[in-house]
C-alpha cells in the first residue's frame, strides 16, 4: 500500500517537473524574442508580462497596428502557438511584428510554458 501511495504521489509530481523543465527551456528559447520584447515594460514590442490569457492589443502605452487591435484575439495557448510559428502569416495580416516565426514546435511549447510563468 505504501508503494502505491508513493507511486501515485510521484505520478502527480511528474507534470510539475516537466512543466518546470519546459519553462526553463522556454526561457532559453525566448532569448531571440528579447530583441523586441521585455517583461515589465514596452520596447519595440509590447510588454509580455501576463500575456497568457490576455486580450491582444491591450497593453497600455504601446502603439499596436490596426490589424492587431481589430483581431479580437486572446493570447491563449492555441493562439500563441499559431502566432509563434508564423506571426503575421498565420494569424493577423498587417501587424508590425516582423519575426519570421519559431518552427520547432517543442521550442514553441517551451516558450509558451515560460510566458505562462511571467505574471
Amino acid at each position: 500500500m505504501r508503494h502505491l501511495i508513493l507511486g501515485a504521489a510521484f505520478a502527480l509530481l511528474l507534470p510539475l517537473s516537466a512543466q518546470a523543465q519546459d519553462a526553463a527551456s522556454g526561457e532559453k528559447a525566448f532569448v531571440a524574442c528579447k530583441a523586441c520584447h521585455a517583461f515589465g515594460k514596452n520596447g519595440v514590442g509590447p510588454n509580455l508580462t501576463g500575456v497568457v490569457g490576455r486580450k491582444a492589443a491591450s497593453v497600455e502605452g504601446y502603439s499596436y497596428s490596426a490589424a492587431l487591435k481589430d483581431s479580437g484575439l486572446t493570447w491563449d495557448e492555441a493562439t500563441l502557438k499559431e502566432w509563434l510559428i508564423g506571426p503575421a502569416a498565420n494569424k493577423v495580416k498587417g501587424t508590425k511584428m516582423v519575426y519570421a516565426g519559431l518552427k520547432d514546435e517543442k521550442k514553441v511549447a517551451d516558450v509558451i510554458a515560460y510566458l505562462a510563468t511571467m505574471k
